[in-house]
């Protein structure tokens, strides 16, 4: 089996690196070659990962958090070009339980105390198809948590109003609570979560990053486990 995982990109070193390393941890745990792309800012994008590899079948996984419009028109966009290997796209890491339990672990790690309200900080899109994706996970993690859980923005959309910035949201709850946990709906560190850990939060959550949880959700989704749970 050959694996490409797929992931957005990004300028931040640490962000590019930890693509490299969920791949790393992948090959380790499937015994199996995982090349990385992306579809915006750096190389190699799909078609260059995939181009000269024969016909030999490929299952690629997209690193997201959310069927968004990288999910769901660049990846196949790339993928439909000629002279390509056959390939099988699975379900993007979340929503899914695995992504509810890894978001709740590390909010609990940084230090979120059990009673005070979460912002669930998530990249930001216009696209409803996403929004419903976060919605979920929001959903979940208030079952999981049982405290309120709000949905905010690192890049507000002027075509997403009804959802603020992460700075917005923590300004708002704070006015009725003494303390404001934000969640980080982020799988890699950079611009987006420098925004989070100025939101003037009092707890605010890494990435999700190399979490087992995360890893194992996109093992298993190699493996052909692509039914995404989270929104059930």
């Amino acid at each position: 089996m050959t694996v490409l995982l797929v992931a957005h990109g990004t300028r931040n070193p640490r962000g590019v690196a930890l693509i490299g390393d969920l791949a790393a941890a992948m090959r380790d745990r499937l015994g199996e070659h995982v090349a990385v792309s992306f579809v915006d800012v750096l190389g190699p994008n799909p078609t260059d990962a995939l181009w000269g590899r024969g016909s030999t079948p490929v299952t690629v996984v997209p690193a997201f958090l959310g069927r968004g419009y990288h999910v769901r028109r660049d990846i196949p966009e790339h993928l439909g070009r000629r002279g390509l290997p056959p390939t099988h796209t699975t379900d993007p890491l979340g929503p899914s339980d695995e992504v509810v339990a890894a978001i709740a672990d590390r909010l609990v790690a940084a230090g979120h105390r059990g009673g005070d309200p979460v912002v669930l900080a998530a990249a930001g899109s216009s696209d409803p198809v996403s929004h419903r994706d976060v919605e979920s996970v929001a959903t979940a993690l208030r079952r999981t948590l049982g405290v309120p859980v709000e949905v905010a923005f690192a890049a507000p959309s002027a075509r997403a109003p009804q959802y603020p910035s992460v700075s917005e949201a923590v300004a708002r709850i704070r006015r009725s609570h003494h303390r404001v946990s934000v969640a980080s709906h982020l799988l890699a560190p950079g611009l987006f979560q420098t925004r989070l850990e100025s939101s003037g939060a009092d707890v605010v959550a890494p990435p999700l990053g190399l979490h087992p949880l995360i890893v194992e959700r996109a093992c298993l989704l190699a493996c052909g486990a692509t039914q995404s749970t989270a929104s059930r």
